[in-house]
């Protein structure tokens, strides 16, 4: 017997709550004569999806636009490979402070209390099921199948170049706003590895990669990231003959610090940390990293076929007849059939396609910022420098007008505001951020028709009374 009402039923309650909190509230901002919305978000995933709720529960016009088909957006069923999520089952998921959007409520309402008691983390694919289900009790508009090329800010307008079904358009908003994941502005790829290894020999973690055709082979993965184990793990799975994982430090980090850092302080506080304070912390997190969850490490480990090498730094990788010759410390070398990198995500916004335009022009943390000796992080530098609301900020004040129409709510933003714009536990605080910071900006812009709103509006709130004087409501 389950106690569990259905996701039917799950929506009513979700839409009373919605009415009991009078939400969303009607549009209030000015419409333009060719319907473009205030925002166009681009990205449909976890972080498109909260922003595009955060703003429509603030009376904003919204459009999502995502390339992948309905329902694959994201990592989640794609290119994240471990089995469930890193995060614990208890965090909110897209809340934005009403109960029933929580993941758990809409866990026990499709399976009951009693399998949320019993389940330990969630699964990828349940994540899944819930986020587009979110999207879609949200009633969220979104355009799947749709590539952003290229992003032109104006003073008013911005420009977005899309292709959809090979049809290419420009489309217009407001300000837009990145919701394109910890890819979205690029991964590492270590110096040495030759790009020509691409695609038959070699793939970062965040692409696609066919795991059926490396069964029987030799894989090497570099990198002890959460990744590279969840890949190498997959390997192996698929029938990989044998994984060789690369690790450049001696030993793995023992306590994942990014778990102490997802508190409430961290994500209303950062932003306002001198960037002296935010810098100290960034530096420590980035020398220390994260482990790999300790069931991703069993998961690996219990497959024969994995071998790991400390303090073993790849210095090279190229192609070698039909395979790949990976040049180690000491003048050694190693063959294998494909090479994963586990390398982690890099910022670097020249890798931006849709930024291309502009990317000269976005001032980095590395021009706003000098690190004192001895705290000098070069990848560190390479992050935006952010305005409270996520908003790009020139490099040369004048010299790209607009450029703050553009929000960055995606890893980039991670120096800038902390973590609320890339994991789990901050998307509710960082779309709240975002939210607010929009909803000011186009007030602030629409004031002369709010102000014209304001002067037309003409309720008689004495009628019936005895000082209601009639002839000023002619229509009364």
């Amino acid at each position: 017997m389950t106690d569990a009402i259905g996701v039917a039923a799950h929506d009513r309650r979700v839409a009373r709550d919605l009415d009991l909190l009078r939400l969303p509230p009607p549009p209030w901002t000015a419409a333009r004569p060719d319907g473009a919305p205030d925002v166009i978000v681009v990205g449909a995933g976890m972080y498109g999806i909260a922003a595009a709720a955060a703003l429509v529960m603030k009376g904003i016009r919204v459009l999502m636009l995502d390339r992948a088909p309905e329902g694959q957006e994201g990592p989640w069923i794609t290119y994240a490979r471990m089995e469930t999520l890193r995060s614990p089952k208890h965090l909110p998921g897209i809340a934005l402070g009403i109960p029933s959007l929580t993941y758990r409520a809409w866990h026990e309402a499709r399976f009951g209390a009693a399998a949320w008691e019993s389940l330990g983390k969630i699964p990828n694919g349940l994540w899944q099921d819930y986020l587009t289900w979110v999207r879609s009790v949200l009633r969220l508009p979104l355009r799947s199948g749709v590539a952003v090329q290229r992003i032109a800010p104006g003073a008013e307008l911005v420009a977005v170049d899309v292709a959809e079904a090979g049809v290419e358009r420009t489309l217009h908003a407001r300000r837009v706003v990145l919701a394109s994941g910890r890819a979205g502005m690029g991964y590492a790829v270590p110096d040495g590895v030759d790009r020509a290894l691409w695609p038959d020999r070699a793939a970062h973690t965040a692409e696609f990669i066919d795991f059926g055709a490396l069964r029987g082979r030799a894989v090497a993965v570099v990198g002890a990231g959460p990744s590279a184990w969840d890949n190498a793990a997959t390997a192996l799975e698929h029938g990989a003959r044998r994984v060789d994982m690369y690790v450049r430090r001696r030993e793995l980090p023992q306590i994942n610090k990014g778990r102490g850092s997802a508190t409430p302080g961290f994500f209303e506080g950062w932003a306002a940390l001198p960037a002296a304070e935010k810098w100290r912390i960034l530096a420590y997190l980035h020398d220390l990293q994260a482990p790999p969850p300790h069931e991703t490490v069993l998961r690996t480990v219990r497959q024969p076929g994995f071998h790991i090498h400390f303090g073993t730094e790849l210095r090279g990788a190229v192609r070698s007849g039909d395979g790949v010759c990976l040049a180690l410390p000491d003048g050694g070398d190693a063959q294998v059939d494909f090479l994963i990198l586990g390398t982690g995500f890099d910022i670097d916004l020249r890798r931006s396609p849709e930024l291309e335009d502009v990317a000269g022009a976005i001032a980095t943390w590395a021009d706003c910022y000098t690190p004192p000796a001895g705290l000098q992080r070069p990848g560190l530098g390479r992050f935006p420098w952010l305005g409270d609301g996520f908003e790009l900020t020139e490099r040369m004040p004048g010299a790209c007008p607009g450029l703050s129409r553009i929000h960055s709510f995606n890893h980039a933003a991670f120096a800038s505001l902390g973590a609320i714009a890339s994991d789990i536990p901050g998307v509710s605080a960082g779309a709240e951020r975002l939210a607010h910071a929009v909803a000011a900006h186009v007030f602030a812009e629409d004031i002369a028709h709010v102000r014209r709103e304001l002067e037309a509006f003409a309720e008689p709130e004495l009628q019936d009374t005895p000082f209601f004087v009639p002839e000023r409501f002619p229509s009364a």
